[in-house]
């Protein structure tokens, strides 16, 4: 099956559901114009499944948050299995209620139900307004508020939730705002099969995975000296077990620039050089529209200076 190549080609979305996650919202947001279906999935590693399978163009899967940090799920499912691409990326601003059926007091609630990042971000507000309540796990925040909708279905007396998910299943909001942060943010990555590669904007993030090949004394140091000494900025930078052995790790990491960046080209063959594999997953314009600042010396004018001298030499 030949992939789509650019966006709008992209017509089948899927993305983490129900209806009413915050994943849903970051696909809006991304995708408005009419004719396209927006599928939702149960789990990450369905949304990607599908994707890899061709039953959809492409998947939006959260990847990020800044108060959790990295989502596992995403992250291992893309380090590994058929390889796949980020295109884009989105920010949105999260905002959580707590829910509860209509007829459920606030003193009554004894279990809350929602997904583990979210509940990461409103354990401070529980712990002060409901101390001795239980923790549920669900797939995703808007799956706590359908199982709601559905009273058969409810392990739990509340669930935490975006406000929309609330309304859409007739939920009473017990509380607003109760994150811990109010300017927590989370971000999605869209997700394509190989061949779809966005133009360099200049406001550019790409994504790789990088595994050594044998545990050393400065072996993270040598990856990392891939990108200082070609003033590549590194904006994420975390390490994910491999699953072949105790201490075998990975490291999943975001920087600034586009494959077609001079610098960038330079950075991924010195990665390429010194790890077992560069797992490319993607070159896309950056959602919060920042431009890198090339020191002196890292410009694609810089290199090309310095290539073209070289090759003077060697002629």
């Amino acid at each position: 099956m030949t992939p789509p190549r650019t966006p709008e080609q992209l017509h089948r979305f899927g993305y983490l559901g129900p209806r009413g996650t915050f994943t849903q919202m970051a696909l809006d947001s991304w995708d408005a114009a009419e004719g396209r279906e927006h599928l939702p999935f149960g789990s990450v590693d369905a949304a990607l499944s599908a994707l890899r399978n061709g039953d959809i163009d492409a998947a939006m899967v959260p990847i990020e948050n800044s108060v959790e940090g990295g989502v596992s799920a995403t992250l291992d499912a893309l380090a590994t299995g058929e390889p796949l691409v980020v295109i884009g990326e989105v920010l949105v601003p999260i905002t959580f209620v707590l829910c509860a059926r209509p007829g459920m007091p606030l003193a009554r609630v004894r279990t809350v139900g929602t997904h583990s990042h979210a509940w990461a971000q409103v354990r401070g507000w529980m712990g002060r307004h409901l101390p001795d309540a239980v923790y549920v796990p669900t797939l995703s925040t808007a799956a706590s508020a359908a199982a709601l909708g559905r009273a058969a279905e409810a392990m739990f007396d509340a669930g935490v939730c975006a406000p929309v998910a609330a309304r859409d299943e007739g939920l009473a909001i017990l509380a607003e705002d109760i994150g811990d942060n109010s300017s927590a943010v989370t971000r999605f990555v869209l997700v394509a099969r190989p061949g779809t590669l966005p133009e360099p904007t200049g406001a550019d993030k790409t994504t790789v995975v990088l595994f050594q090949r044998e545990d050393h004394a400065g072996g993270l140091l040598e990856l990392l000296e891939q990108f200082a000494v070609r003033g590549v900025n590194m904006t994420r930078l975390e390490s994910r077990p491999t699953g072949e052995a105790m201490g075998s790790y990975c490291f999943s990491i975001d920087f600034e620039g586009h494959l077609l960046d001079a610098r960038v080209g330079e950075t991924l063959m010195g990665l390429r050089r010194v790890c077992a594999e560069v797992r490319f997953l993607g070159s896309y314009p950056r959602a919060d529209g920042g431009k890198p600042d090339a020191r002196p010396g890292t410009s694609d004018e810089d290199f090309d200076r310095a290539r073209a001298w070289l090759d003077d030499l060697r002629a």
